[in-house]
């Protein structure tokens, strides 16, 4: 065979590639642990949105600070947002601060999904009267990263108006359907007692006219039908969870150890943490999360969880 080898220039063909994600995408900014400032906010927007970020998970509360004005309960953020890990100065957004970042998102086509307050875990920041404890004794402020050591007052009837109220107030400043209520971390919950908790909060939040959002943790619990779960786990296995999904729950698919970005890229990498494993981009990337879950085929509303804290690539 003759060589064809030519001379350049050359002329080719024209065409058109197609290229898009399978399901949605989110991101996952933790404010509890300590306060992002209204215009970093901003900037995470600016980065998810080349990256087509369609949701942006946003944590409004933990043990460590509470980071949004509520006005039926001021002190939740006036004192409960004063500190931060490690005893540094904490901090809130005020409504309107919240307000201007979900339109800030809205402009680009991302949705809020804000996470405060109603699981029966991290609430130590309203736990600080008598009254809101089962023990009558409030807790020191929390500086700390240890979990699933606090739990609200179960039994306790003004727990779910102080929730009823929260939510409300939450509801009626985030445009987007969903609120996440959390739901991990609780093994200072009995079994009954977090059944008990997730049962009597979805209601709550259906009340208000948004979708509930929570960690597959609740799918040890029944379900309202338009309840969503959010895996987080390592591993491929989760019998509540498949159970559930047989039943017509939704899921996003969040594994630790593909969609968390504050894990290092290889041991050599400076910054970052390891507790869900090393991820670099084929790790990140080389998954099927609509076939990820033992029995939990289907496939996810959005499908990734990307936390603060670790260079986007």
């Amino acid at each position: 065979m003759g060589s064809t080898v030519t001379a350049g220039p050359w002329t080719v063909p024209g065409g058109t590639i197609v290229d898009y994600p399978g399901s949605a995408t989110g991101a996952d900014a933790r404010r509890g642990p300590a306060l992002l400032h209204r215009g970093a906010g901003r900037a995470l927007h600016r980065r998810d949105r080349p990256l087509q970020d369609h949701y942006l998970h946003l944590h409004l509360s933990d043990d460590q600070g509470w980071r949004l004005a509520v006005n039926s309960w001021p002190n939740l953020a006036v004192y409960g947002g004063s500190t931060a890990v490690g005893g540094g100065p904490g901090g809130y957004y005020t409504q309107a601060d919240y307000t201007a970042i979900t339109a800030y998102a809205a402009a680009r086509y991302i949705t809020v999904v804000p996470r405060s307050t109603c699981r029966a875990t991290r609430t130590r920041r309203w736990r600080r009267t008598r009254r809101s404890n089962c023990s009558g004794v409030a807790p020191h402020l929390y500086t700390g990263t240890k979990v699933g050591f606090s739990s609200l007052c179960v039994p306790l009837e003004l727990t779910y108006t102080f929730i009823d109220q929260v939510i409300g107030e939450l509801a009626a400043l985030t445009p987007g359907p969903y609120i996440h209520i959390g739901g991990d971390e609780a093994s200072s919950t009995t079994a009954a007692d977090y059944a008990t908790f997730i049962g009597r909060v979805q209601p709550i939040v259906a009340a208000h006219g948004k979708t509930v959002i929570g960690w597959h943790d609740i799918a040890k619990t029944p379900l309202l039908p338009s309840t969503v779960a959010q895996f987080w786990d390592t591993t491929t296995a989760n019998a509540p969870l498949a159970a559930a999904v047989a039943t017509g729950t939704k899921v996003v698919m969040s594994p630790a150890n593909h969609a968390y970005l504050d894990m290092k890229y290889t041991r050599k990498t400076k910054l970052g943490q390891t507790w869900a494993g090393l991820i670099e981009v084929n790790t990140a990337y080389g998954w099927n999360p609509g076939a990820y879950v033992t029995g939990s085929a289907r496939r996810p509303s959005w499908a990734s969880r990307r936390r603060c804290g670790r260079r986007r690539s």
